[in-house]
């Protein structure tokens, strides 16, 4: 692992919401650790890679990066006003997807869910 692979985990891991590239790139030059943006970039996705990190996209197309208390499979609750996130799991929900794939005539299903509200604080 490289100083700056070793930089941006830490950083992730130490964070609850998903953070922007330019975020990540951001607050590490501001704590006296700078690491290029482009470093940043291939960083993050070799980390998603490797799945130690979790990606998601905004409605507008921006990534955002966080790194999850969990490696089991799960999906993301998002505020879209201050990006706070809750990791979210549920067979019912798991069950609903093999079904609809089953009747579909659909097999080896990979998924991702993302599910944008408000929290209570931004309310």
């Amino acid at each position: 692992m490289t100083r700056q692979r070793n930089a941006v985990l830490e950083h992730l891991q130490m964070g609850k919401d998903f953070q922007s590239a330019q975020q990540i790139h951001a607050a590490l030059g501001a704590t006296g650790n700078p690491i290029g943006l482009a470093t940043v970039y291939r960083t993050l996705a070799a980390l998603c890679e490797a799945q130690e990190i979790d990606e998601l996209k905004t409605a507008d197309g921006e990534t955002l990066y966080r790194h999850c208390a969990t490696t089991k499979h799960h999906h993301h609750l998002v505020c879209r006003e201050c990006g706070k996130a809750k990791e979210i799991s549920g067979p019912s929900l798991e069950n609903f997807l093999k079904t609809v794939a089953n009747n579909c005539e659909f097999t080896d299903l990979e998924h991702t869910i993302e599910i944008w509200g408000t929290c209570a604080s931004c309310r």
